[in-house]
Parts: structure tokens; sequence; C-alpha cells
């Protein structure tokens, strides 16, 4: 069966740098609803489009159609008296930029100095241009409700109903909402 529109994918992927540095491979596949909505990235959905199970590929995201540009006002210091403790480098808080208080952004912690606490709102991989090396390992319809619903219901993708919380854990390009 061929990639088209509503066909739900299961593709193992490798994420590197634009210096083959490798960043992340999956541990489980990646299974996404093919056509639009947003479950992946445009350019892998562009790259897989018509092909079928077996089917490998390497292809290279710039930023911009990637996590964006590294965007440098969305990166403040914070006087550590204003965050929880325990505080340590890595947790993650919701805030507004300073220029749009109506949107929100996790911040993450990236650094911790006497009594300041530097924040950065980009996301990790903004500003990178990606690597996925992609291997289609089945193709399939996608079901009435997968479409209604805009993912893929059971195994790796969004379970309801079934107490499946951890559907998301692990790989990190897979959980990261995509827009």
């Amino acid at each position: 069966m061929k990639i088209v529109k509503d066909t739900v994918v299961t593709v193992r992927y490798k994420l590197s740098d634009a210096q083959d540095n490798l960043i992340e491979e999956s541990q489980e596949p990646m299974v996404y609803l093919h056509g639009g909505y947003e479950n992946t990235l445009p350019k892998i959905e562009e790259a897989l489009e018509g092909k079928e199970a077996g089917y490998d590929t390497v292809i290279q995201v710039e930023p911009g159609d990637a996590f964006g540009e590294y965007d440098a006002a969305l990166v403040k210091i914070e006087s550590r008296s204003n965050l929880p403790t325990p505080l340590e480098v890595g947790m993650q808080f919701e805030g507004t930029p300073d220029d749009n208080e109506d949107e929100t952004t996790i911040f993450t912690v990236t650094d911790i100095a006497d009594d300041k606490v530097v924040l950065d709102g980009n996301h990790p991989l903004a500003g990178m241009a990606l690597r996925f090396a992609l291997n289609v390992t089945e193709v399939r319809a996608a079901s009435a409700e997968e479409i209604e619903h805009q993912h893929v219901h059971g195994a790796h993708g969004h379970g309801h109903d079934h107490g499946d919380d951890d559907h998301d854990e692990g790989d990190h390009f897979r959980s990261q909402p995509v827009h």
C-alpha cells in the first residue's frame, strides 16, 4: 500500500544534526496519520508521500521547516527567588514571553548561577538543521475513527479510554507537538 492521505505510517528513524551527530534513535517506531494532520513534520510527510513499506531515505530539514530558528528573545534571566525549590538544570516551567502576554511558552532551566536562573523558551532543537534517516516498516489504511480524531489509535498512537498514559514515553521527537 502506498503512503497517501489517511494512511497510518509506521517508521523507524534516526535523528542527527547536520554533521551526523546522533541526537536520537527511535526505541519504538513512530506511528502517524499521514495527510497534513500535524502528527509529524510536513517535510517528513512530503518525503514519504507515495512510498511503500520497505522505503529508506535520509532527509535534511532546515530549522524553518522543523522547530524554528533560535530566538534569543526567548531567553530570560530570572531571580532564583521567583522560582520553586529545589531547582535543577533541565526543569521546565510554563510562562509568557515578555512581548506576548497572551501566549504561553515552556521554559527550560539552562543555567543556575548564584541568585540568577537562565530560562530558555526555545525548543531544544530550534536553530538546528536536522537529518532524519527514515525506514518505513508498515503502511495501512486509517480507520474512520482515526481520521475523525486526526491521529492514530492503538499501539504507539493515542488511545481513548484505555488507561494508556505512557504511550509517549521515551522518544522525544514523537511526543512534541509540531506547528
